[in-house]
């Protein structure tokens, strides 16, 4: 190859770098706009295994109201609030019982003025759907043909507090205990039921309401037997994203949140 031709060729070489290197930037450029390098705007909410199927909702409203994605963690009041104390990065604490909250608020978790009680429940008793016996009430558990029962463990789960309290108040707990089937949160106590694994169970109204057809409820704990079962919610003191989280709070407290709540078998608070 003579000098000329040499020349040309290295020519060639730099002309085409330059090309890929614009076409680089243009591409990253293209990316940058798109979103692709762009931090995600997102919160985490934890929450009562009781809230799961009424909470993705309300999700997908709120992200499309304010562009956040809300990130759930769906488990044990009990078991969040262990996690929220070993310094777990949450924005939101929804519980399914004034005691979890009252206990990180003590603790300094809560920030100050979010904390509120936003939707209600009510304990009920299930069977299977095709359960042949003859329950009808809480009394009827002392049947001896009720060999199994789950609630939720009374340790970490609400659900499993307010059925002791309601079956302590009904002077039915210490006959009972042989036949407890313990769960860590309400929605396995439902699982068990709709299975057959169990004979009866307890759980929310609200969880009943999305197992239709798999379970019947057949009591409600009678009044007064527990404490009256309300959902208090939070934000965080250490949240990174306090007003996205404050927006997600009051959206579960709208209209339109209270309509999603109350389509899944929560009532409001009262």
């Amino acid at each position: 190859m003579d000098t000329r031709e040499a020349r040309g060729f290295r020519g060639f070489k730099r002309a085409r770098r330059a090309l890929m290197g614009a076409a680089l930037v243009l591409a990253v450029g293209a990316l940058a706009a798109s979103g692709a390098f762009a931090q995600k705007k997102e919160i985490t909410v934890s929450a009562a295994a009781s809230l799961k199927n009424a909470f993705e909702e309300l999700g997908a409203v709120y992200e499309k109201r304010t562009g956040y994605h809300p990130n759930f963690n769906f488990a044990a009041s009990g078991v969040l609030q262990q996690q929220i104390e070993a310094g777990a990065p949450v924005d939101v604490f929804a519980s399914a019982a004034q005691k979890q909250m009252d206990e990180i608020e003590k603790k300094g978790l809560v920030k100050e003025g979010t904390r509120a009680d936003f939707t209600g429940n009510s304990l009920v008793l299930v069977v299977p759907a095709d359960s042949k016996l003859k329950i009808k009430s809480f009394q009827d558990l002392a049947d001896a043909k009720v060999a199994r029962i789950s609630i939720g463990n009374p340790k970490t789960v609400p659900a499993g507090q307010y059925a002791q309290e309601s079956l302590t108040a009904l002077k039915l707990w210490d006959a009972l205990q042989p036949r407890f089937i313990y769960a860590e949160n309400v929605r396995q106590v439902l699982d068990y039921v709709s299975r057959g694994e169990v004979e009866a169970g307890l759980v929310y109204a609200s969880d009943a309401a999305v197992a239709t057809g798999k379970i019947r409820v057949v009591a409600t704990a009678p009044k007064g037997t527990h404490e009256e079962i309300t959902y208090p919610i939070a934000v965080l003191k250490d949240s990174a994203n306090g007003a996205a989280a404050a927006k997600f709070i009051e959206l579960a407290q709208s209209k339109a949140g209270k309509a999603i709540l109350k389509k899944y078998g929560f009532a409001n608070p009262q």
